[in-house]
């Protein structure tokens, strides 16, 4: 006898979740089942009682602070789990009642309808790592911020570094040296000063913790595949690797680049065609990285001794692929700067490149299959 099937909305929040049920087919109830507590306990009592009924569960809820413990424990069980990026909800614009028990009921009964597009699930180690490199970001974040503050304290009274760069030795050991007027201006440069220092140091403390965990990834060899590329350093690779996993589940290298939000945005309408600036939408952090790592291409191609070490031990293919997409991206980068184009616009439109061939890179790796 075939099961009946229900479509089972979760809104989920940090100490409870509201738990609606949408039965099967077009005219199917839809009705609140209560709240529970936040518990997985709580939820397997559930899932119990669901089960005893006969029916098929296909379970749903938001992408949120809540993270997916809830989606592997389904998956675990053999339950059917989709995650659901909020913003990718289809929202009634007349409808200006919300609360909690309204929106597990929508997503049921637009789970049931087909209407939703699942978000990528990470394998839990691949999010272990994930945590480690936005973690470093953050460090980087708070370096900046910390510079920042310097330099606005020192212009705001009076100095001016007249040396090549800023935060070179030459920089730091000028800064040293300054006395200010007031024992209260020389405190907060001092604190400003070991701000700065700390945020370095836990830069390079997070870097070398991402080094020595690297050769324990399952992702080991993908990383080292990306680093084939000009610009794609060890920081880089490992965290496009662990936001997007596997590059091979686009089917195309155009559905990479919308997800990372660095295609046009367009507003057309009949036979006038508009696009705006990049869309920005989906990962973000990768999106920062490989537009960081593009400024590589402003310099000719050619394949330097430390790129040449990193393609150490990689396949003919993916060489090949790393030196055509020099070639093309450091011409490409000279003809638009030739053009005129801002400089921030030629990197976007290169990144925008890299990913591609980012993408072709990793359908010549061999991606490790989880059991």
């Amino acid at each position: 006898m075939k099961k009946s099937s229900i479509f089972v909305g979760l809104d989920v929040h940090k100490n409870s979740i509201e738990i609606a049920i949408a039965e099967a087919g077009r005219n199917g109830e839809v009705r609140s089942y209560g709240k529970i507590d936040g518990s997985l306990g709580a939820l397997d009592k559930v899932i119990r009682k669901l089960v005893s009924k006969g029916y098929e569960l296909h379970f749903v809820y938001e992408a949120g602070p809540c993270g997916y413990e809830i989606y592997r424990h389904l998956a675990a069980q053999g339950f059917d789990c989709m995650v659901v990026a909020p913003a990718m909800i289809p929202k009634q614009s007349g409808n200006r009642i919300k609360n909690d028990h309204r929106d597990a009921q929508m997503l049921a009964r637009l789970h049931r309808a087909g209407e939703l597009s699942a978000v990528f699930v990470p394998f839990a180690e691949d999010e272990a790592m994930r945590d480690l490199t936005r973690s470093r970001e953050d460090a980087k974040l708070a370096e900046k911020k910390a510079k920042q503050r310097i330099l606005a304290f020192l212009l705001r009274h009076g100095h001016h570094f007249n040396g090549r760069s800023h935060w070179s030795q030459a920089h730091l050991r000028w800064i040293a040296g300054i006395k200010m007027p007031h024992p209260a201006q020389q405190i907060v440069l001092q604190e400003y000063v070991d701000a700065f220092t700390e945020c370095t140091r836990r830069v390079e403390r997070l870097t070398g913790q991402i080094q020595q965990l690297l050769p324990q990834w399952r992702m080991v060899s993908v990383v080292k595949a990306y680093q084939s590329h000009r610009g794609v350093s060890l920081i880089v690779a490992a965290t496009t690797v662990a936001e997007i996993g596997d590059m091979t589940r686009f089917t195309s290298p155009v559905e990479l680049m919308s997800y990372l939000g660095l295609v046009p945005s367009e507003h057309s309408s009949g036979e006038k065609t508009k696009r705006g600036a990049i869309t920005k939408t989906g990962n973000g952090h990768v999106r920062r990285v490989l537009v960081e790592a593009s400024w590589a291409y402003r310099l000719p191609a050619r394949v330097s001794r430390e790129l040449r070490k990193r393609q150490e031990g990689l396949s003919q293919e993916i060489c090949d692929i790393s030196w055509k997409a020099q070639l093309r991206l450091c011409a490409r980068y000279k003809r638009m700067l030739a053009k005129g184009k801002p400089k921030q616009v030629i990197v976007t439109a290169i990144a925008r490149e890299l990913c591609a061939f980012m993408w072709a890179i990793a359908h010549e790796v061999e991606f490790p299959i989880m059991a």
